[in-house]
C-alpha cells in the first residue's frame, strides 16, 4: 500500500501556510480598497469648485447631489456618528459577551483536562494504541493536556473571527450609504469587498492557526499520529462552543431590537423603517453585526474546524496514518487551501472583472459568485486529489479498513461541493421575492396576517425537501465510497468554498445597515431605493448562507457521530436495543426544547424592547415632530442584558447533555441522542430560516413596487403591507436565532462526545453499570 504521492511532504508543508497567507494578505488589500472611501467631511468643501475629474466615471459623480441639493458636509457628518453609534454598540456587546464566554471557556477546559486525564488515572506512562495494542502510545493525560490546549486555541480564534468581522462590517456600512450616492454599482462593490475581507481573514485564520496547532503538537507526539490527531479535535469544539453563544446572543440582541423596533414604529406608529425618531434603530443596526456578521462567522469558522477534525481523526486510523503519509493525511487542509485560491480568482470576478450597472445585476452578480467558485473548485479538487492522495489506500470503517481509490475519494469532496450549490439555489428559489413562492406568500397579505403565517409556514415546510434529498445523495454517495471519511470530505467540499459564501453572507447585514444609516442620515429616497435593492439581494445571499451552513452541519456532524462511534468502540448502533431508541427519541427532542429556549427569549426580551419605545414615545415631548433626540443607549442597554442573560441557558443544554447522558448512559445511548438530534435539527433548522426569509422578502416585495401585483398590493401602510410586517415580525426570531442556531446544536453535541469519547467509553454508562 505504501505508494507515494506525486507532492511531497516538503511541497505540503509550503503550501498550506502560503495559500493562508496569500488569502489574509487579499483580505488587507480589499480592506485597503474599502478605506479609500472617506467618511470625513472636509475632502468635497467648498474649496475644491473645479468638480471635474477625469477617472472612469468621475465626471458624474457629484451629479446627483447637485441636482438633489443635498448639503454634502451635513450627511457625511451625520453618517460618521451613525457609524460611530453602532461600532460602539457592537464593541461593547461583544466585550460584554466575551467576558462570560471567557469564564465559561477556562471552566470548561479545566473540565475536558480533568475528564480525559482520569481515563487512565492522570498515569503518565506510554499506554498501548487504542486501534493497535501491539504498539505503545502517548499517556493519556498528554491528550487531555493537549486536548485542552487546542480547545482554547480553537475558541480564540473562533471570538477573533467573529470580532474581526464585526469590526470591518461596522467600518464598511456607512461608507456603503456614501458610495450610493454615486450609483448602486459603486455601493455594491464597497460591501462585497467587505464582506470578502472577513470571508478570507476567517478561511485564512482557520487554516493557518489549525496547520501551526498540527506541527506543533508534531513536536511532542512524534509518531503516535493517533493521539496526536485525537488531540486536535478539541480545536473543532472549542470553535464551535464560541459560536453557540456568538449566535445564540448575537441572534437575541438583534431580534429583541428588531421586533421592538418594527412592532412600535412601523405598526403602531406609521413610521418607516430605519427612522431616526425611533428610540430602538440604534440597536436594530448594532444587532445585524453581532447576529449576523459575528454569530455567522463562528458558526462557520466552527463548521470548518470540525469537518477538518472528523477528517483528520478518521484519517489517522486509515493506511495515511499507520504509514505515516504526511501528505495524504493533510489532504483535508490542502482542498482548503485549493479553496482561498479558488475564491480568490472567483471575488475578482465581482468587483474587477465585471462592473455591476443596474439594479437587476445585484443577485445575478452573487449567484455567479456560487456557480464560479463551484466550478473552479471541483477543478482544484481534482487536482489535488491527484496529486496529494496515493492511487490507492485504506480508510478505516468500523474496525476493517476499507479499500479506497484517489479518484472516488474526489467523487465524495466534488458531490459535497455541488450539493452545497443545489442546496444554496433552492434557498434561493424559495426566499428571494424574484420567485413565485415569496410572491404567493405575499398575495396571501390580500386577506390579513393570519394566511400569510400559515402560507410561509407551509412555504418553510416544502422548502426542506430538495436540500435533504441533496444532503441524503450526498451521504450515501461519500459513505459507499469512503466510509465516514468520505462523508467528513464531502462536508469540507461543501465548505471548501467558505471565503466566497462568507462574503456574499456579510454583504447582506453590511447593505441592511447602509440603508439604516441612509435613513437615518435623511439621505434622499433615490439613495435609500439603491440600498434597499441591495438589501434585498442581501436577504436572499443571507439565506444562501444559512442553508449552506445548515447542510453542511448535518455532514460534519454525521462525520463527527462516525469518529465519535469509533473512538469509543461501538461496532454499529443498532436502533432496536432499548439503550438506543430512548436516545433517538429524546435527541430528536432537543431541538424543540432549543428552539423553544430561544423563541421565548427573543420574546420576553422584545417585550421589553417594545415597552420601552412606547414609554420613550409617550413621555419625551417632540419625539414623533422629530424636534427631540430619543435615547439610543436605553435600547442598546435593554438588547444587552437580555441576550447575556438568556443565551446561558439555551447554551447549557447543549453543553451538558452529552456530558450528562454520556456519563450516565454510556455510548450507545449517547449515539441514539447524536442521530435523533442530526436528524429532527436539519428540518427544523431549514424550515425556520426559510420561513423567516420568505416573509422579510414579502414585505420587501410589497415596499418596493417594483411589478403591477406588488403595487395592487399598496405602499407602505396598506392593510396588506401591515400583514406582510406582521409576517415578517413573527420570522425574524425563526431565521435569525433559532434556525442558524440549531445547526450549531447538531455539531457541537456531535464534536462534544468525540473529544470525551475516551472517558465515556472507559467509565461511562454508571446507571446500567449499578443494576
Amino acid at each position: 500500500m505504501g505508494e507515494t504521492t506525486l507532492l511531497s511532504e516538503l511541497a505540503t508543508e509550503i503550501f498550506v501556510p502560503v495559500c493562508a497567507v496569500i488569502g489574509i494578505v487579499f483580505s488587507l488589500v480589499q480592506w485597503l480598497l474599502v478605506s479609500k472611501v472617506k467618511v470625513t467631511p472636509e475632502r468635497h468643501g467648498p474649496s475644491s469648485s473645479p468638480r471635474i475629474n477625469n477617472n472612469k466615471n468621475g465626471t458624474g459623480d457629484y451629479l446627483i447631489e447637485e441636482e438633489e441639493g443635498i448639503n454634502d458636509h451635513n450627511v457625511v457628518v451625520k453618517c460618521a456618528e451613525i457609524q460611530n453609534a453602532i461600532s460602539e454598540g457592537a464593541t461593547s456587546f461583544l466585550f460584554t459577551e466575551y467576558q462570560y464566554v471567557g469564564i465559561f471557556m477556562v471552566a470548561f477546559a479545566i473540565l475536558i483536562f480533568l475528564f480525559l486525564g482520569s481515563v487512565e488515572s492522570f498515569s503518565t506512562k506510554s499506554q498501548p494504541c487504542t486501534y493497535d495494542k501491539l504498539k505503545l502510545c502517548k499517556p493519556a493525560v498528554a491528550t487531555a493536556l493537549f486536548s485542552t490546549v487546542s480547545f482554547l486555541l480553537g475558541a480564540i480564534t473562533s471570538v477573533v473571527s467573529g470580532f474581526l468581522g464585526m469590526k470591518i462590517a461596522t467600518y464598511a456600512n456607512a461608507r456603503t450609504t456614501l458610495e450610493a450616492r454615486k450609483g448602486v454599482g459603486k455601493a455594491f462593490i464597497v460591501a462585497f469587498r467587505s464582506g470578502a475581507v472577513m470571508g478570507f481573514l476567517l478561511a485564512a485564520n482557520g487554516l493557518l492557526v489549525l496547520y501551526i496547532t498540527i506541527n506543533l503538537f508534531k513536536l511532542y507526539y512524534g509518531d503516535d499520529w493517533e493521539g496526536l490527531f485525537e488531540a486536535i479535535t478539541g480545536y473543532g469544539l472549542g470553535g464551535s462552543s464560541m459560536a453557540l453563544f456568538g449566535r445564540v446572543g448575537g441572534g437575541i440582541y438583534t431580534k429583541a431590537a428588531d421586533v421592538g423596533a418594527d412592532l412600535v414604529g412601523k405598526v403602531e406608529r406609521n413610521i418607516p423603517e430605519d427612522d431616526p425618531r425611533n428610540p430602538a434603530v440604534i440597536a436594530d443596526n448594532v444587532g445585524d453585526n453581532v447576529g449576523d456578521i459575528a454569530g455567522m462567522g463562528s458558526d462557520l469558522f466552527g463548521s470548518y474546524a470540525e469537518s477538518s477534525c472528523a477528517a483528520l481523526v478518521v484519517a489517522s486510523i486509515s493506511s495515511f496514518g499507520i504509514n505515516h503519509d504526511f501528505t495524504a493525511m493533510l489532504y483535508p487542509l490542502l482542498v482548503s487551501s485549493v479553496g482561498i485560491i479558488v475564491c480568490l480568482i472567483t471575488t475578482l470576478f465581482a468587483t474587477d472583472f465585471y462592473e455591476i450597472k443596474a439594479v437587476k445585476e445585484i443577485e445575478p452578480a452573487l449567484k455567479n459568485q456560487l456557480i464560479i467558485s463551484t466550478v473552479l473548485m471541483t477543478v482544484g479538487i481534482a487536482v489535488i486529489s491527484w496529486i496529494a492522495l496515493p492511487y490507492s489506500f485504506t480508510i478505516f470503517n468500523f474496525g476493517v479498513q476499507k479499500e479506497v481509490k484517489s479518484w472516488q475519494l474526489f467523487l465524495c469532496v466534488g458531490v459535497g461541493l455541488w450539493a452545497g450549490l443545489i442546496i444554496g439555489f433552492v434557498t434561493e428559489y424559495y426566499t428571494s421575492n424574484a420567485y413565485s413562492p415569496v410572491q404567493d406568500v405575499a398575495d396571501s397579505c390580500r386577506t390579513g396576517a393570519a394566511t400569510n403565517v400559515i402560507f410561509g409556514l407551509a412555504l418553510g415546510y416544502k422548502s426542506v425537501i430538495i436540500p435533504i434529498f441533496a444532503i441524503a445523495i450526498s451521504i450515501f454517495v461519500s459513505f459507499s465510497f469512503a466510509a465516514m471519511y468520505g462523508v467528513a470530505v464531502a462536508a469540507l467540499g461543501m465548505l471548501s468554498t467558505i471565503a466566497t459564501g462568507l462574503a456574499i453572507d456579510a454583504y447582506g447585514p453590511i447593505s441592511d445597515n447602509a440603508g439604516g444609516i441612509a435613513e437615518m442620515a435623511g439621505m434622499s429616497h433615490r439613495i435609500r431605493e439603491r440600498t434597499d435593492a441591495l438589501d434585498a439581494a442581501g436577504n436572499t445571499t443571507a439565506a444562501i448562507g444559512k442553508g449552506f451552513a445548515i447542510g453542511s452541519a448535518a455532514l460534519v456532524s454525521l462525520a463527527l457521530f462516525g469518529a465519535f462511534v469509533s473512538r469509543a468502540g461501538v461496532s454499529s448502533v443498532d436502533v432496536l436495543t432499548p439503550k438506543v431508541f430512548i436516545g433517538l427519541i429524546v435527541g430528536a427532542m432537543l431541538p424543540y426544547w432549543f428552539s423553544a429556549m430561544t423563541m421565548k427569549s427573543v420574546g420576553s426580551a422584545a417585550l421589553k424592547m417594545v415597552e420601552e419605545v412606547r414609554r420613550q414615545f409617550n413621555t419625551i415631548p417632540g419625539l414623533m415632530e422629530g424636534t427631540a433626540k430619543p435615547d439610543y443607549s436605553t435600547c442598546v442597554k435593554i438588547s444587552t442584558d437580555a441576550s447575556i442573560k438568556e443565551m446561558i441557558p439555551p447554551g447549557a443544554l447543549v453543553m451538558l447533555t452529552p456530558l450528562i447522558v454520556g456519563t450516565l448512559f454510556g455510548v450507545e445511548t449517547l449515539s441514539g441522542v447524536l442521530a435523533g438530534s442530526l436528524v429532527s435539527g436539519v428540518q427544523i433548522a431549514i424550515s425556520a430560516s426559510n420561513t423567516g426569509g420568505a416573509w422579510d422578502n414579502a414585505k420587501k416585495y410589497i415596499e418596493a413596487g417594483a411589478s403591477e401585483h406588488a403595487r395592487s398590493l399598496g405602499p407602505k401602510g396598506s392593510d396588506p403591507h401591515k400583514a406582510a410586517v406582521i409576517g415578517d415580525t413573527i420570522g425574524d426570531p425563526l431565521k435569525d436565532t433559532s434556525g442558524p442556531s440549531l445547526n450549531i446544536l447538531i455539531k457541537l453535541m456531535a464534536v462534544e462526545s468525540l473529544v470525551f469519547a475516551p472517558f465515556f467509553a472507559t467509565h461511562g454508562g454508571l446507571l446500567f453499570k449499578i443494576f
